[in-house]
């Protein structure tokens, strides 16, 4: 795993100080949830577009989906080049808590398996079953950040009489909870879950196993750690597979956080997962659960090549702050 590949290098004067428990116990979380946010915060205006092409063929039903550089260049053109950056304050809310907890928790049980298997690499298999627990329990807990990152991202989209007008991540927490109750911030709770288990199973798990095919491809020892042509290379099949596997849960997650009752006849557009799943593949078609996949892809591989290659440095920065 990550955490095997960051050699710890020994301290000039001697044997290297060993971290307290507590801070070994946190390194997982400290180092992935600082990963995580600063690649949301890169990526920030990709997964806008994103969460907007997701949208776009529900409130305009039969209309082509345009393209994410065009929704990015019609949104400076229309709302000023701040308007892209609308609702960073809730992604980083969500990797604080969610992106934390994932990366943290599939390192902690990978490292468990490892330890159980002797010492020895895990098969895929558990590591497949390492991504999906710790991306449950992640989503269990984020999931109102998400709520509000996504009705931040797409209020605009709606007609100015039927927007929320939220200020930021916690007046849409507060308000949500006063206006629609605590249930609301659970809104999509089942797919959400299904999409954090599928990517962290297409991110993490996948990024394991291509790192030592890539590896054996590039004659890469690894014996201080994967190269750079190898982190690059298994980053972006990471990027890759985790945009494949989630991409469909993660659209039926926004359309039903972001839904609001029908101004005339006050029924939501769609009464649960299910009837969300059909409402798509009858209106939209098979290929509809796979709405701004580019936009997606574009998110989800520099994502993950900037999570998977900044973790290892900012783990050997946290393990040099308690030499």
């Amino acid at each position: 795993t990550t955490t095997h590949t960051i050699r710890a290098e020994e301290n000039e004067m001697g044997e290297a100080k060993k971290p307290s428990a507590f801070a070994k116990v946190a390194e997982p979380f400290v180092c992935g949830g600082s990963a995580a946010t600063f690649a949301s915060c890169v990526i920030h205006p990709i997964d806008l577009a994103k969460v907007r092409m997701q949208l776009f063929g529900q409130l305009n039903p039969g209309k082509p989906i345009p393209s994410f550089p065009t929704l990015l260049r019609n949104m400076i053109k229309n709302e000023g080049v701040l308007s892209i950056y609308k609702g960073v304050d809730a992604a980083i809310g969500r990797q604080m808590v969610y992106g934390t907890a994932r990366i943290g928790l599939h390192r902690t049980f990978s490292d468990m398996l490892v330890q159980w298997n002797d010492g020895k690499p895990v098969n895929f298999g558990l590591k497949t079953l390492s991504g999906m627990a710790s991306g449950s329990i992640a989503v269990c807990i984020g999931t109102p950040f998400d709520i509000a990152l996504v009705r931040l991202q797409s209020d605009s989209m709606a007609p100015e009489s039927e927007r929320r007008n939220y200020k930021n991540v916690f007046d849409a927490l507060v308000r949500t909870t006063r206006e629609e109750g605590v249930g609301a911030l659970y809104k999509g709770l089942a797919p959400n879950v299904l999409r954090g288990m599928s990517m962290n199973v297409g991110m993490l798990a996948c990024y394991d196993q291509a790192k030592e095919v890539t590896a054996k491809v590039l004659n890469d020892p690894m014996t201080n750690g994967p190269s750079l042509p190898t982190k690059l290379g298994s980053s972006a099949i990471a990027g890759f597979t985790a945009a494949l596997f989630s991409l469909p849960f993660d659209l039926i997650k926004s359309r039903l956080m972001a839904q609001k009752p029908d101004p005339e006849t006050g029924k939501m557009p769609y009464k649960g997962v299910l009837d969300c799943v059909v409402k798509i593949a009858r209106n939209e078609g098979p290929l509809g659960f796979f709405g701004g996949f580019s936009a997606y892809y574009g998110r989800c591989a520099p994502h993950a090549m900037i999570i998977l290659i900044s973790i290892e440095s900012i783990t050997q920065a946290y393990r040099g702050a308690f030499r």
